[in-house]
């Protein structure tokens, strides 16, 4: 079946109406838009493929609502951009003024084109040697794509909007504002919506801080705005990855759920409003700063696209995510010839020495690196100008004279050595901020945003931020990164962001410059990694501060927390997993007594929780017993036999009734196999732990449940509180069907809190 389709037909007024359905059936989602006279579009549907999908002619008139009393003549039912001029009230989401007078616009479609666009790859999985390989598909990617131009020529306004439905099954729509009019046309808003089901009736969030991101919260939908809004030229730390609507109750594995994301990393607002008239509105965009966007005649601004996932329960929702994020890497990879390779297990030097740079201790651990089974070596802040600790130095990116002085032991050294090991080599920037006390800032203080000529924003670890929109200081911390990438033979590098960016004024301009910083930092990604086929860079802010897809599109990890404490990280990676694949989050095995909480874990789950994504570790392995160290490899060497299988696996996890326990787990694409972590975070009500649930099977078929290797030995582990042998918990396991496995489930060993166990499902 065609992957587009449009019907004419007339409303019950008489009135023409186009309705252009959309479906991507591999995906199990579609929708369709109503044109209704020359009105902007409406979502009339969202969810599976329909069988009749001509039937949709009607859903104008089926959904349409009344004129009631005491409101204007036409009730409002929301387009894709609503204003009052369709007489919707709520919040103001397009914001255009000329010459200081705010226009309010109604809109005239003048063209509508549906087509399934054939173009970019489409991607084929195999398996060799028991490990997926991706080619090129013979046929391209087929995206059903809509695109309306509508404008209201009086005022001089056109707007272009383009929606997608890609082969993830995530819906995307942006549109691009024209001035053509006279005179300079100011943009302060534009904020594109999908309207959402009256039974959507619970929305949940994330919120958090530095060391406690992404923390979840429920709250219901009621008559009024709901708006998480990120104003610190980053999403920031308590920003919400998705802002999810759907059924009350609704979970990771039931109930139908809404999300919205706006795939920007500066400055943006997700949103959700309901009026008292009309269905409620699920949207967002990119804040813009007064002033940021002037156009002139004939000139355009481009929204971010604002991403739309459906699906039953945010496993699938979130696994559009995914497969959208992972095509993206793959597209880059095949137009730049870079060979796929498995994640390359991380040891960074943070935690290991903090500041305390010197080639003998570096090398030596580099050397028991080696020895765990790591792979990449990655050399964290302090290697240059003055940067003895965070006051100084930042933005003087020449290598210290004083900690890696030229000779044998120079920085250059260490990065043969490490490569000698056999590891990759990486090195720690800030390239967007800079210490008040560096030559750069010295040099250069016009290099830095400030809102006025003699006065600075509030500093933050004592940094401002460097105006990567002044061609100036972009050539410059372009150019010392592309020289020491290519001097030192950089295979990696940790790209850190530690302020939060305020007062954002380009002094070259006399402008805010929220909007041009972060088109800068995306071109600074892309032409290093152009420049350097093969580097990999990881986005690091603070920690979790910047995640969202415009920077997933361009990086190739994320640190997804400063803190590495496994109790807090069950679930700040679960919830940044509803939008970062595995492969792509960065998850360490760190010390304990943890740095940033000075919790005491075990070892066991310390490793366990850093299975699942890029495992790395965070921990000075130079003082640690040689039993811990032949333990870690023996996970490393577990890790590296499953990795690549975690690069294209279906993440799930369980609606577990027991606030005390996690399941999370990695499905095969064919369900033939899955490995499964529980995790007893606390002490549960029930002794011992109830029954778990184990989501994404096969309903029919029969698996053998075992415990993964690393995690059989209870006993040796010293991990579990059990006082006689669960069953099943041997290496031959249990057989079960992967439908009583998701209803009924199967139950967990025993555990003291704070403890993880592995197990893996293995379709018989």
């Amino acid at each position: 079946m065609s992957h587009i389709q449009q019907f004419q037909g007339n409303t019950a007024n008489g009135t023409a109406i186009t309705v252009v359905y959309a479906q991507q059936p591999a995906v199990d989602v579609a929708v369709a838009f109503a044109f209704v006279g020359n009105d902007l579009p409406r979502l009339v549907y969202w969810g599976r493929p329909i069988s009749a999908p001509e039937t949709l002619v009607g859903a104008y008139d089926a959904q349409n609502p009344q004129r009631v009393s005491g409101a204007l003549d036409y009730t409002p039912w929301p387009s894709v951009l609503p204003t009052q001029s369709e007489s919707w009230i709520g919040a103001d989401r397009f914001d255009v003024s000329r010459d200081g007078r705010k226009l309010f616009c109604k809109f005239t479609v003048t063209n509508i084109s549906a087509e399934t666009v054939e173009a970019g790859n489409a991607y084929d999985m195999t398996v060799e040697g028991g490990y997926p390989q991706w080619k090129v598909s013979d046929s391209p990617k087929a995206t059903p794509t809509i695109t309306a131009t509508a404008e209201d020529a009086e005022q001089g306004v056109r707007i272009v909007w383009t929606c997608e439905l890609d082969a993830s099954g995530l819906m995307r729509q942006k549109a691009s504002v024209i001035n053509i009019g006279s005179g300079q046309l100011e943009v302060g808003k534009v904020e594109l919506a999908y309207t959402i089901p009256a039974d959507a009736t619970e929305i949940l969030t994330t919120t958090g801080h530095h060391l406690h991101e992404r923390s979840p919260q429920r709250q219901p939908l009621t008559v009024g705005r709901f708006e998480r809004v990120s104003m610190a030229g980053r999403p920031d730390f308590d920003a919400t990855l998705l802002l999810s609507v759907g059924e009350t109750g609704f979970g990771f594995t039931r109930g139908d759920v809404y999300s919205a994301h706006v795939g920007w990393s500066g400055n943006s607002v997700l949103s959700i409003e309901r009026l008292p008239y009309t269905a409620g509105v699920l949207g967002g965009g990119e804040v813009l700063l007064g002033g940021e966007i002037s156009l002139g005649e004939g000139e355009e601004y481009a929204t971010p696209w604002l991403y739309g996932s459906y699906g039953t329960g945010l496993n699938e929702v979130s696994s559009r995510f995914h497969s959208y994020i992972r095509n993206v890497h793959r597209d880059w990879r095949a137009e730049h010839g870079i060979a796929a390779k498995p994640r390359p297990v991380i040891l960074n030097t943070w935690e290991a020495v903090y500041f305390n740079h010197d080639y003998d201790t570096l090398t030596a651990l580099a050397d028991k690196a080696a020895e765990s089974g790591v792979e990449r070596f990655v050399v964290d802040d302090g290697w240059f100008g003055s940067r003895r600790d965070d006051t100084s130095g930042l933005g003087d990116w020449e290598i210290s004279q004083d900690v890696w002085p030229d000779g044998p032991k120079s920085l250059k050294a260490l990065a043969d050595y490490v490569h000698g090991k056999g590891l990759e080599f990486g090195l720690w920037f800030e390239p967007e901020m800079v210490n008040p006390d560096s030559n750069m800032f010295r040099n250069h203080p016009d290099w830095v945003m400030k809102p006025t000529a003699n006065r600075l924003p509030m500093q933050g670890r004592t940094q401002q931020v460097v105006d990567l929109t002044n061609p100036d200081a972009y050539a410059y911390v372009y150019g010392a990164m592309d020289k020491l990438v290519g001097e030192l033979g950089i295979d990696y590098i940790k790209w850190d962001h530690n302020k939060l960016v305020t007062e954002e004024v380009s002094p070259r301009t006399g402008r805010p410059a929220a909007h041009a910083q972060t088109l800068a930092v995306y071109r600074i990604f892309h032409d290093l990694k152009a420049a350097h086929p093969g580097l990999e860079i990881e986005s690091c802010s603070s920690g979790g501060g910047r995640i969202d897809v415009g920077i997933l599109e361009v990086a190739d990890r994320v640190w997804v927390s400063d803190c590495v404490d496994p109790v807090e990280r069950a679930d700040i990676q679960r919830y940044t997993s509803l939008l970062v694949p595995p492969e792509m989050m960065g998850e360490h095995v760190g010390d304990s007594p943890a740095h940033s909480t000075h919790r005491a874990t075990s070892q066991e789950m310390r490793m366990a929780m850093a299975f699942f994504g890029h495992m790395g570790v965070e921990w000075n392995l130079l003082k640690q017993p040689q039993e811990d160290i032949d333990k870690l490899h023996e996970w490393v060497s577990e890790f590296k036999k499953h990795r690549e299988w975690f690069a294209v696996d279906t993440v799930v996890h369980s609606d577990a009734a027991d606030p005390a326990v996690r399941v999370d787990g990695c499905v095969m694409p064919n369900k033939d196999a899955a490995i499964y972590r529980f995790t007893q975070l606390t002490t549960s009500q029930t002794y011992p732990a109830a029954p778990v649930r184990l989501p994404g099977l096969d309903p029919d078929a029969v698996y053998e449940v075992s415990p993964l290797e690393v995690s059989l030995d209870l006993a040796k582990q010293d991990i579990g509180n059990g006082q006689s042998p669960l069953g099943w918990w041997t290496a031959e396991g249990v057989r079960m069907t992967g439908r009583a496995l998701a209803s009924y489930g199967i139950r967990p060993p025993a555990l003291h809190p704070a403890q993880a166990v592995l197990f893996k499902v293995v379709r018989v």
